[in-house]
């Protein structure tokens, strides 16, 4: 009976979360006939799959799609080495005020991106980056504090007796990190990489305020010019929202199983 109760409330759970979803991949393939109709329409007549076709050739989604594409992939590499390189740094060293900057750089999660915004716009101006993509990739190379904690933790389940038999066998700092940590590290990059990906492909304030050129836009950016010109347009818009959904859906079934290690791995610590 207990359990009965409880797959029922999962399922119920289940179909809350799944109904969005389903409603718009619905709405995308809907005929303009089965779209006003009421009661509303949850299984359409005939799917159009001609929809999304129709709609991406409204706007130069192909040009938002490889913006996007450029930069989650240059600053996805790029979070990956500062992160882990300076959660290596921080387990693995000791240096005189280690733990004090430590402390300080997870109390720079505090500050939201809001407080950070117009510095940055005066800084990048300066640097001549605006309306361009380097301020949405060049920052992920300075390491991200929630993602350095995330490897540190992990760092520290792996016994220093492994660093100390690597320096024996005459492995120097990096080698150390390069061939035994980082392969360590694997299932936790793959949460930290799939956490930036989430973050940078959803990015919609940074590209906002630092592109202009509609050439430059990423496809978050474009979605949402293509709502302001199409606000009747809710197919068009529905099957442009599923296209965006479609990469980190793909990308979450895919490393699930490292996600799930990666974050048991993160929170104990050995």
């Amino acid at each position: 009976m207990r359990k009965t109760l409880l797959y029922s409330a999962l399922i119920l759970l289940s179909a809350l979360f799944i109904a969005p979803f389903y409603w718009t991949f619905m709405t995308a393939i809907k005929s303009t006939v089965d779209l006003y109709q009421f009661p509303p329409v949850f299984w359409p007549s005939e799917w159009h799959w001609e929809n999304f076709a129709a709609a991406w050739n409204k706007q130069p989604f192909g040009t938002y799609l490889t913006n996007s594409v450029i930069v989650v992939v240059f600053s996805t590499i790029g979070q990956l080495i500062s992160s882990s390189l300076v959660a290596y740094g921080f387990a693995r060293f000791r240096f005189p005020g280690r733990d004090p900057l430590f402390i300080v750089l997870l109390a720079t999660m505090m500050i939201p991106w809001d407080v950070k915004m117009i510095p940055l716009y005066m800084e990048f101006n300066m640097l001549g980056w605006i309306n361009t993509l380097k301020p949405l990739i060049v920052p992920a190379y300075f390491a991200d504090a929630f993602f350095v904690f995330l490897l540190r933790q992990y760092i520290m389940t792996v016994p220093m007796e492994i660093d100390e038999a690597a320096r024996m066998d005459g492995a120097n700092a990096f080698d150390i990190y390069w061939r035994i940590h980082l392969p360590l590290m694997m299932p936790a990059l793959v949460l930290v990489g799939t956490f930036h990906f989430m973050n940078a492909w959803n990015d919609y304030l940074g590209p906002l305020i630092f592109l202009n050129d509609q050439s430059k836009y990423t496809l978050t950016l474009g979605l949402s010019m293509f709502k302001g010109l199409h606000e009747v347009d809710v197919t068009s818009i529905a099957a442009i929202t599923v296209i965006l959904c479609l990469p980190p859906l793909a990308l979450f079934f895919v490393a699930q199983r490292y996600i799930m290690d990666g974050a048991v791995g993160s929170s104990v610590k050995g």
